[in-house]
């Protein structure tokens, strides 16, 4: 500061141009504002809530989600739908208060991982239904990955075993198996994204400039991200065959990235902070310090552990994972993470697909209603099996039915498979680290049961600790969006929050060891009997976007012999014949050829109307015919003529290599 500064008094008003900076704008905006504005995007429904200056949650608005199950394993959501339900949520939330953009500071985020859009950057439309996290439909890409290797082959860098459940392979699917999205790639029009990209890109502007990031916590759980230096690694990105031009820009978890556009409820305010959802529970929950847990019970079941600012390597199936990075410069604080598929998935399964009760709640009062299971373990592997096990070939089983078994049997089963795979974490979770973990904070809508909460503590053997915070997720992407706009101070705060909020409720265990130990048996033993069920799974039929051709498996004209049968070929047309008007049904020949010669095509007049001179075409399950000795491609009814995009290294037809031995004048008329 330059000394005629120091002596200015306090109260000289400042120059116009510094009032007007960005910075000191938004600091009279967060000075002069209500609340914060935290989205929660999550698997089965989007949620808005307004947090007040004390952390407080003033205002909520939830729409449940439309679940897409097209076949066996696969699970998508419509990414427009999600759009949709997240605005009209952030404007019920403010409608409920009466608040306005202008009592806004900020805008958190919070959202399901790995579930994976891909869209057009130049008309901002998806190309296909969203991957949900959950589904089984890359279990081939996963297999080819980890052939003749291992699934911890890419787990030095990211942190992550080869598995279903990251962005990558699901990426990795959506090239190989859409052909719209493939060629949207090849044209450098191909964005992919997680839910907060796609959030963000189009709260932003969209197509008119919508900003394509992400953030650390959500990028580390791609697959792609090397961990050591926080951007896409070029090496395992070549491996998949994945362009990085396709995948956001990674940022931190709180800092200002751009403003909402054209959306008039929210126009102008600042997008803040944005963090994975059990990211933002570990923030929320306040577990700051290196050894602090927590366990989040949704749709599944989430357990991290802060390590500090050392990336801890697993050795017993558990994720190394970002926490959170407060900032651009700030430094970044690392995570273990124990994944479970299946928690409350679980009971709204007995809720949907069975039909044993009406409504979630009932789960808990018909459990409490029996002393045991009556010997019935169930493990809940509809998606396989994540951590510690990462085992996509298991399937769902209930272990040890006899007819005495009643649903509240079944009920008591699902509570205590949940609280069984969080003791599989643990128990890792001590391995890696070598701590003693004496309590586990604990938050999501399962929390509720309080049936579940003392099973959970006493199968673990330690303190389960409820905040009566029951948003600690949201609060996490609410601190993290005020800190960046100076709404809060401090990441400390979240402590008195949290306790203004009443503190913790406190589970103590109440099972003997011998006891515990006699349990977790029982459940290891079920576990295994859920290994390499797949295989006798129904079939599943190939998508529809299967069926397409994909240049890999484009013939070249040298390579055609006699009497070939389900030919595939891109050519250029080089030749077309005169054609009789008269005669529908008369084959006319075409000369085509590729970068490897000529060949002439025997086609009636109606199937090479795709054809244009110099333009390209693809032929479809064609033959090679003799006809007088020379060798012809014909296209009968079961094959297919259709325009062919052009190839990304397009060709110059080899005029001088006739395979088909007839003489044409090889120019265009």
């Amino acid at each position: 500061e330059r000394p005629a500064q120091r002596h200015r008094s306090a109260a000289a008003p400042q120059p116009l141009a510094a009032a007007l900076r960005p910075g000191a704008m938004a600091a009279a905006a967060a000075a002069s504002a209500k609340y914060v504005l935290s989205i929660d995007q999550g698997t089965t429904s989007s949620r808005a809530l307004l947090f007040d200056k004390e952390g407080q949650p003033r205002a909520k608005e939830q729409i449940e989600l439309t679940q897409h199950y097209p076949q066996p394993g696969w699970a998508e959501h419509d990414p427009k739908e999600i759009l949709e339900s997240v605005v009209k949520c952030c404007e019920g939330a403010l409608a409920k208060v009466g608040a306005t953009k202008a009592d806004v500071a900020g805008i958190g985020i919070t959202n399901q991982r790995e579930t994976t859009v891909a869209w057009d950057k130049e008309t901002g439309e998806p190309f296909h239904r969203a991957i949900v996290w959950l589904d089984l439909r890359t279990a081939e890409t996963v297999s080819k990955l980890t052939k003749g290797g291992s699934k911890d082959r890419f787990r030095k860098k990211t942190g992550l075993p080869v598995s279903t459940y990251f962005s990558a392979v699901k990426i990795k699917w959506l090239l190989d198996n859409v052909p719209e999205v493939r060629k949207a790639a090849d044209e450098g029009r191909c964005l992919f994204g997680t839910i907060e990209s796609w959030l963000i890109y189009n709260l932003t502007g969209g197509k008119d400039g919508g900003l394509h990031i992400t953030d650390i916590s959500n990028a580390s759980r791609y697959m792609l991200m090397n961990l050591s230096t926080h951007t896409w690694d070029e090496a395992i990105c070549k491996t998949m065959g994945i362009p990085t031009a396709t995948l956001p820009a990674i940022k931190s978890n709180s800092e200002v990235y751009g403003h909402v556009k054209g959306i008039p409820a929210l126009e102008g305010l600042p997008i803040s902070g944005s963090l994975g959802d059990q990211h933002a529970a570990l923030l929320g929950q306040g577990c700051l310090e290196v050894g602090s847990s927590k366990n989040t019970y949704g749709t599944g079941c989430f357990m991290l552990l802060n390590t500090g600012l050392e990336a801890v390597p697993s050795h017993s199936g558990l994720l190394t994972t970002i926490g959170f990075k407060l900032g651009a410069e700030a430094k970044t604080t690392y995570a273990l993470e124990g994944s479970v598929a299946c928690a409350g998935r679980t009971v709204q399964w007995l809720r949907d697909n069975l039909g044993i009760i009406k409504e979630a709640a009932e789960v808990e009062g018909l459990a409490a209603s029996v002393e045991d299971t009556g010997g019935v373990t169930l493990v809940p592997a509809f998606s396989g099996l994540f951590a510690p096990y990462w085992r996509e070939d298991a399937r769902a089983v209930a272990v040890g039915m006899t007819l005495y078994t009643r649903k509240e049997h079944l009920c008591r089963a699902a509570l205590e498979a949940v609280a069984f795979s969080t003791v599989d974490v643990m128990q890792a979770m001590k391995h890696d680290t070598g701590l003693r973990l004496g309590n586990m904070h604990v938050d999501g809508g399962m929390t509720v049961n309080n049936f579940l909460m003392q099973l959970q503590s006493d199968l673990l053997g330690v303190e389960v600790l409820r905040a009566k915070m029951p948003e600690a997720t949201v609060l996490g992407a609410a601190l993290a969006a005020g800190l960046a706009t100076g709404f809060y101070s401090k990441v400390e705060d979240v402590k008195a929050m949290l306790k203004a909020a009443g503190g913790h409720e406190t589970f103590q265990p109440q099972f003997r060891a011998a006891t515990r130990s006699k349990e977790y048996k029982r459940w290891k033993d079920a576990v295994e009997r859920a290994f390499d069920l797949a295989k006798f799974g129904p079939q599943q039929e190939k998508p529809q976007e299967d069926k397409p051709l994909r240049k890999p498996r484009f013939r070249t004209v040298d390579s055609i012999k006699p009497e070939q049968k389900g030919l595939n070929l891109l050519l250029k047309v080089v030749k077309l014949p005169q054609v009789d008007d008269g005669n529908s049904s008369a084959l006319h020949d075409v000369v085509c050829g590729d970068a490897s010669g000529v060949v002439t095509l025997r086609l009636r007049p109606d199937q090479f109307l795709p054809c244009e001179v110099g333009k390209f075409i693809r032929v479809q399950n064609a033959k090679s015919i003799v006809v007088k000795g020379h060798i012809r491609v014909q296209v009968d009814k079961w094959g297919k003529v259709s325009q062919g995009e052009e190839p990304t290294e397009p060709f110059e037809v080899k005029a001088t290599n006739d395979i088909s031995a007839v003489e044409y004048e090889l120019q265009a008329p």
